[in-house]
Order: structure tokens, then sequence, then C-alpha cells
């Protein structure tokens, strides 16, 4: 019996804590002010705004905008200072490393979520099944040979391919690009090109004949307008499909790829930025599953945490080496689970 009533007595020291501790809590969420300037990829945006929409909710006094000007677009605005984070869906490159460096914004490299390309049919589509890389660069490429279905397999309709792409300062469209095209090749200018993947959809929803390509959650959905074509890997030969447990297998699905978040670091030093992105940090895998991205493994997720508590600047996918009087900067060629790491990272200071 006495157990009981120290049980009973416990319980009820706990309860009255939490809520003599409750309008504390409550009172330090009110006094977190300040604001939030996001900018950068359209297919990282949705994670972005659910983050911000959660934030919200326990800090109604931190204004965060999220824009969508493409990853290139973000970077230009982060590498001059303009914003606060920018959201990419590729690594940053060398020449925006630079132009970072020499405006003096240091950053932190935040891995949040893994996504994968789609290559996307209209739903009366009924002739491909798969797709390999060939037949894609003989669709997108500038010196391709198939400018209508047949032009691929003789049995397919004699009809155009209308090919819906997004827009130049996406990192969706440097991200196929290099799978597609490699470092010389170029895409043929006559490519519909939004960077706005909803544009896309409708595009080819409202086409037969038509086919895009776009990140994979916005493929899951649309699944009730569009379908994907399954990719052959070109190491297996199998045709693979783009769902979350073959994006998240690299070596499966050919077109899968991290998505980044860049935290000026300057900017982490207030208050309400510096809790938004830890508060991102900690439930990016429940934000990432809520939009129908893919988590990050638990390694990359703490590597992450500790990059940002120890506020460890730079970028692990960019690589200097003097020539001549200057440095010159190149791409470190390594998956992310390899080259993500804090004995890799390279910072513009």
């Amino acid at each position: 019996m006495k157990n009981s009533f120290k049980t009973l007595a416990a319980a009820l020291a706990t309860s009255a804590l939490v809520l003599a501790f409750a309008p504390i809590a409550a009172a330090q969420a009110d006094a977190l002010r300040g604001n939030v300037v996001i900018d950068g990829s359209s297919t990282v945006y949705p994670i972005t705004e659910a983050a911000a929409a959660a934030f919200r909710k326990e800090y109604p006094n931190v204004n965060i905008t999220v824009a969508v000007s493409g990853t290139g677009g973000g970077f230009k605005r982060f590498a001059i200072g303009e914003t606060d984070i920018s959201d990419a869906s590729r690594p940053i490159k060398g020449k925006e490393f630079k132009h970072a460096k020499e405006n003096g914004v240091r950053f932190v490299e935040l891995p949040v979520a893994l996504d994968g390309l789609s290559v996307v049919l209209n739903p009366d589509n009924t002739w491909v099944e798969h797709l390999t890389v060939e037949d894609l660069k003989a669709i997108y490429l500038e010196t391709g040979k198939a400018r209508r279905w047949s032009d691929l397999n003789p049995e397919w309709p004699d009809e155009t391919i209308k090919v819906y792409s997004p827009g130049t300062d996406s990192g969706t469209f440097d991200y196929f690009r290099e799978v597609v095209a490699g470092k010389q090749g170029n895409f043929r200018p006559d490519m519909s090109v939004s960077e706005d993947d909803n544009v896309l959809v409708t595009g080819v929803f409202g086409d037969k004949y038509a086919i895009g390509n776009f990140g994979a959650s916005y493929y899951f959905e649309n699944k009730d307008k569009l379908r994907a074509a399954a990719i052959v890997n070109p190491t297996t030969g199998e045709p693979v499909l783009p769902t979350p447990t073959n994006v998240v297998s690299g070596d499966s699905f050919p077109l899968s790829r991290p998505l980044f978040l860049y935290a000026n670091l300057t900017s982490l030093r207030r208050p309400a930025m510096r809790k938004f992105v830890e508060f991102y940090l900690e439930h990016a895998g429940e934000f990432a599953q809520q939009v129908q991205y893919v988590p990050t493994s638990d390694r990359i997720a703490e590597v992450a945490k500790g990059i940002l508590k120890r506020r460890r600047a730079g970028t692990v996918f960019v690589t200097a080496k003097m020539q001549g009087d200057g440095l010159i900067y190149g791409k470190r060629e390594q998956p992310l689970d390899v080259a993500y790491a804090e004995a890799n990272l390279l910072d513009t200071k």
C-alpha cells in the first residue's frame, strides 16, 4: 500500500511540474522572434515548407519565407548573403563555392532527405514499359536520334515526342543532364521547360505522346495523372521503378540523389534561425516521409547533426588544388554515404 501511495505521490508531483513549466515553455516560444529567408530548389520546397509549417505552430512569432527559384537561382542569392538558407537538389558546384568564398559567406552543408528522378509518361501511353539510359540520350540530347516514338522502336507510334523538363536553374535539370548527357552533351533546345514541377505534370498529363522528368515525390503525388517508366539499371540490366525502397538503394535505382540545406553560418548566430535549423534536422525524417521523400540513413543524419552542433563549415563535394597562382575547384566524385564526413569538408574561409 505504501508503494502505491508513493507511486501516486510521484505521479502527482510530476504532473504538477509539467503544469508549472507549461506556461514558461509557452512564454519562451512566444518570445522567440525573427525572420528566416529561404530560397532554392522546387524539389526541396515541399519538405522545407512542411518543416516551416510545423515550426510556425510551435513558434508563431518567427516569420519563415520559402521561395522557389531553382537550385542554381537559390545559390546565386545565397552566395551574396541575400538568404539564410539555400534549398538544393544537388551539391554546391565549384563556381558557386568560389562565389560564396569571394563574398565571405560561410555555410554548413546538411543532407535532409533522398529523392529519385522519375521519368514520367501520359497514362494513355501503353507502349513504353521501360527505358534505358541510351533511350533517354536519344530522346533528350541535341544530337539524339529519337524525335518520334517510332525512332526508338518501329512498332511504337509514329508520333512526335513532346519533352517536358525542369528549367536550367533547377538542380533536377543539372542532375538529369549529368546522368544522361555527361559533362559534354547538351539537351535539345525545343524542350518545354519550367521551374514549376506542377507545370510539367500538367503538360505531360495533357499530351498522350509526352515525356517528362522531375523528382519522384511529384510523381508520387500525381500517380492518378501520370505513370512512371522503369529505368534499366546499366549494371544489372533490370528495369527499376522509382519506389521509396529503390530510391534509398542508389545501387538499385540509377536516378537517386540526396537533397540538401545550406545554412549561412553567420545567420545561425540568430536564435530564431538556429532554432529552426535544429528543429528541421531533428525531424527531417518525419518531414521527408510526410511529403513522400525518403529519409537519409541514420549515420548521415547523425553526421549532419554533429556538423551543425559544432558549426563545421564547408562542403564535402568540392575539392581544391593549386594551379599556377590560384586555386582550381573541382568536384568530389563520391556518393553521399562515402563523401559525407567532417574530414572531407572544404571551407570558404
